[in-house]
């Protein structure tokens, strides 16, 4: 474009009117009128574009302003709805998509990766008998700096059946003969599995599994209550009293399976042990 706009500039001087040279080039005859002002204060150089950003900014908020919102928003990560309400108090008067606009410009929103993977939504079935609907989680221990151990956990929604094992590492390979194991030590079939978005239950776990699976919503872990209740209850009863060593850690939920499963009170079934819900 710089050379297009100096050679114009030369036709217009050689005697062309601007309308030709308009029509040779394929431009307005206007915006040749304008290199070939612009070729008058240059010379017989190439004209180079020119920035596009305006002079000046008459809307532009105070800089004060600005990075009161950006600390504001760092101190408290609030939406910019609440930033907006936190402001009025203070008598600051600024619109909503102003501070959204100042968040975005100083990178300082949460967006959803571009990366990540859309999962067409499955129906949720009814839990009306076992296997109908199981979800299953994973919980991560630090044991060092850099280090975890995983434990899987499952749960059938009907009969509150839970199954859970520590790996050492995870992955979707692991992910799959959790689920096959746990199949066969509750000894009935799952018809659908749910879970979150975790790499371990990728598209490959997904493919390999062979039974209907369906996603929990991002940023909606309602969506899977029952498996996140049962890893706090976990926790709190069981994982917080072991040691970091995967084999004591496997031993003692060994032990702490057949309680939860078979004695264990369960609110949630009328105050009754998981195992005396009747099978359909």
């Amino acid at each position: 474009m710089p050379r297009i706009r100096r050679d114009a500039a030369r036709l217009f001087r050689k005697g062309w009117s601007a309308r030709k040279v308009g029509r040779y080039l394929g431009y307005h005859h206007t915006v040749v009128i304008k290199w070939v002002r612009k070729a008058e204060k240059v010379g017989d150089v190439p004209i180079l574009t020119q920035a596009s950003i305006p002079r000046s900014f008459p809307g532009k908020i105070p800089e004060e302003l600005e990075n009161k919102i950006v600390a504001l928003r760092r101190k408290t990560g609030r939406c910019s709805a609440a930033l907006h309400l936190e402001l009025q108090r203070e008598g600051i008067k600024i619109a909503k998509t102003t501070i959204h606009r100042v968040l975005n410009r100083n990178h300082v929103l949460r967006k959803r990766s571009p990366y990540k993977r859309f999962h067409p939504h499955v129906d949720r079935p009814k839990a009306l008998k076992q296997g109908d609907l199981v979800q299953v989680d994973t919980i991560h221990r630090m044991i060092s700096e850099k280090k975890r151990i995983y434990t899987f956990s499952l749960i059938d929604v009907y009969s509150r059946q839970t199954y859970a094992k520590t790996y050492k590492k995870m992955s979707g390979a692991i992910s799959l003969e959790f689920i096959k194991e746990a199949e066969r030590e509750l000894d009935f079939h799952f018809n659908m599995l749910q879970s979150d978005h975790g790499p371990e239950f990728g598209k490959w776990f997904v493919d390999q599994v062979k039974k209907n699976h369906r996603y929990s919503r991002i940023g909606k872990p309602n969506d899977n209550a029952h498996i996140e209740r049962f890893n706090r209850t976990l926790q709190e009863e069981c994982l917080d009293k072991c040691s970091n060593d995967v084999s004591e850690i496997n031993r003692k939920l060994k032990i702490y399976l057949q309680y939860y499963n078979h004695q264990r009170i369960h609110l949630g079934l009328g105050a009754i042990p998981s195992e005396v819900v009747p099978r359909l």
